[in-house]
């Protein structure tokens, strides 16, 4: 049950930020999928972390234009699991601890996808360093809230209890 909020949280995560994305471009400041892949990591492990960044971020990739195919995978797979690592390693139950690891998984991912479009040629990203600080702000904020959201929701106290 738990695979099937997943894969329905990042369709609807994919076509949240797609329809944005048309309208808005890349102003927008939160990248929904990333939350998704970050949450999903953090509360299930690494591995979940990794299979949902692979399949978030090449759906991603395809949906989006001007990007290739496979970047954003890459990198959400990497935070994913790195993500996933953390969550089983340090406790992660409080607000500010899960606030850092969304930020810091959004520099990474920045880092990751920005930083492979610059090793392969393909963009000259200058110094983005104000527009990552702030969408990993943006997601922080949204990962606290989809936290939070998820930990009201019925029966969420019982899966607590079983791990």
């Amino acid at each position: 049950m738990k695979v099937v909020g997943l894969v329905l949280a990042t369709a609807l995560a994919l076509a949240i930020q797609t329809a944005i994305g048309r309208f808005l471009g890349n102003t927008i400041g939160v990248d929904l999928i990333l939350v998704v892949v970050v949450y999903a990591a953090l509360s299930s492990g690494p591995v979940t972390g990794l299979i949902l960044g692979t399949i978030a971020g090449i759906a991603q990739d395809a949906t989006s234009t001007g990007n290739i195919i496979g970047v954003g995978g890459l990198a959400k797979t990497v935070v994913g699991f790195l993500a996933g690592v953390v969550g089983t390693q340090f406790i992660v139950a409080h607000p500010l601890p899960r606030f850092v690891a969304f930020f810091a998984a959004s520099l990474l991912h920045g880092a990751l996808f920005l930083g492979t479009y610059v090793v392969l040629g393909m963009r000259d990203v200058g110094a983005p360093f104000a527009r990552l600080a702030v969408q990993g702000l943006g997601n922080a904020v949204i990962g606290l809230l989809v936290f939070k959201i998820a930990e009201s929701l019925p029966g969420a106290e019982d899966s607590r209890m079983r791990r």
